[in-house]
Formats: C-alpha cells, sequence, structure tokens
C-alpha cells in the first residue's frame, strides 16, 4: 500500500499481535515503512525478530492491556524509547465460552469486559493522552461484525464489541478539533487462530458461515491489515469516527 508522506520517522503500536489479525497488521505497518511495536500477553519476541531479520524496524513488549498502569508503562516505554507514537491499533481480545447469555458466568463476563472493553479504553486514554502532546496521531479500535449485528452464544463478546464502536465515536468527537483520528474496523469472520477455535468447537459453523457471506469465503487477516493501514494513512485524512465493516458483505445481506 502507498502511503502519500514518508513514514520514515513514525511509530506504530499493535496491540494482540501475536498471532491472527493483529500480526497481520503488525507486519503491514513494518512493512510500510512504521518502526512497530508488537504488543501481547505473551511477548510476541519470535515475531518482531523476525521482522527486524527481514530489514524493518519492530520491537516487542508483553503487556495485559486490562491491567491500567501497564499500559500507562507500555506507552511510556514507546516514547521513551522512539519519541512519538504516530498510529495505533487496539486489537488485543478474547471471546467468551460460546454458549446462551444466560450461562455465561460472571467470571467469563468480566474477563471479557476487562480485555475487550477496558483493554480498549486503557489503551486510548493513554495513547490519545500522548498524540495531543505531539499535535495528532491516528487510532484504530478492532470491533466486529458482530458490532453491528448478533451472534448466539457470545453475548459478553458482542456487547463489547459494540461497546467498543460507541467508545470509539465518542471518542473522535472529542479529538477531532486536535488533530487525532479514531476510527474502528470490524472484521467479519476471518480465518484466524480465534476463528479457528471456534470452529473446532462447533465443526458444523464454517459452513452455515460461508453460506451467509455474499463474497463466499472467510476473509484473510492481510484484508484486515490493508484496511487498518488505510485508515490510519494522509489517504484516511478525513475519514474519523467510522466503523469500517470489513466482512464479505455479510452484515447487510
Amino acid at each position: 500500500m502507498e502511503i502519500t508522506t514518508s513514514t520514515s520517522r513514525k511509530v506504530a503500536l499493535v496491540t494482540g499481535s501475536a498471532t491472527g489479525i493483529g500480526l497481520a497488521c503488525a507486519e503491514a505497518f513494518a512493512k510500510a515503512g512504521y518502526t512497530t511495536v508488537l504488543a501481547d500477553i505473551r511477548k510476541p519476541a519470535e515475531q518482531a525478530a523476525k521482522l527486524t531479520d527481514e530489514g524493518y524496524r519492530a520491537a516487542a513488549y508483553r503487556c495485559d492491556v486490562s491491567d491500567t498502569q501497564a499500559v500507562k508503562e507500555m506507552i511510556g516505554w514507546i516514547v521513551s524509547a522512539y519519541g512519538r507514537l504516530d498510529a495505533a491499533l487496539n486489537n488485543a481480545g478474547i471471546q467468551t465460552p460460546q454458549r446462551p447469555m444466560a450461562e455465561i458466568t460472571d467470571d467469563e463476563f468480566d474477563r471479557t469486559v476487562a480485555v475487550d472493553l477496558k483493554g480498549v479504553w486503557n489503551c486510548m486514554r493513554y495513547e490519545i493522552i500522548q498524540m495531543l502532546k505531539q499535535g495528532g496521531g491516528a487510532i484504530v479500535n478492532t470491533s466486529s461484525q458482530g458490532g453491528v449485528t448478533g451472534f448466539p452464544g457470545q453475548a459478553a463478546y458482542i456487547a463489547c464489541k459494540h461497546a467498543v464502536i460507541g467508545l470509539t465515536r465518542t471518542a473522535a468527537i472529542d479529538y477531532a478539533a486536535q488533530g487525532i483520528r479514531i476510527n474502528a474496523v470490524c472484521p467479519g469472520v476471518i480465518r484466524t487462530p480465534m476463528a479457528e477455535e471456534l470452529l473446532r468447537r462447533n465443526p458444523a459453523l464454517e459452513a452455515a458461515l460461508v453460506r451467509d457471506i455474499p463474497a463466499g469465503r472467510m476473509g484473510r487477516p492481510e484484508e484486515i491489515a490493508q484496511a487498518v493501514l488505510w485508515l490510519c494513512s494522509p489517504q484516511a485524512s478525513f475519514v474519523d469516527g467510522h466503523a469500517l465493516l470489513v466482512d464479505g458483505a455479510f452484515s447487510i445481506h
């Protein structure tokens, strides 16, 4: 993807970047010229090392995004190491076990909210504080096609993904005049390890999902990465507070 201005000094953060969509997005940022920090609850050292071995600028950082102090320290480390933060993808997330809403336990609900909603809140807060200091930046939050629809057996997860869109839209209004653009990406059914686990638990689900996707297939992590990279680029300079569906037309079918 062509970026119209130099990214040689730009810095990007991707949370949940050990695998799947997050890793694909981190690779896309690095290959577009950003110094890219890969953050995950399991430090993605091998993933970052692979990028540096290929000649890109990347670093790994271990962070539990549900821990407010840990997120604050992560942003502080990035600024100390690289001087700024230009783009961030808040992608870290988990899914609850698939079961009807009333069967989801308090612990499962609380953990899902802590990672999928509070984790985004924590990251946005400290990313915004830094971007205000430097005069701007771009943030993308990972929601889901489930952020605009429902999905059986995933009430806690879907509730959080709806909330991420509301948080994105409101924060976009708060900071648009200060040069910080905040958008959400809403992936459809993407063939990631998390999706594979869901399909493993319900083998009949893949055929049913693909049947309902007008594009006739599951998406690829790289397709989400290109959407995220565009949202953070100058080409999207007037796109703010938007929830971009990347789902093969599933949600309008």
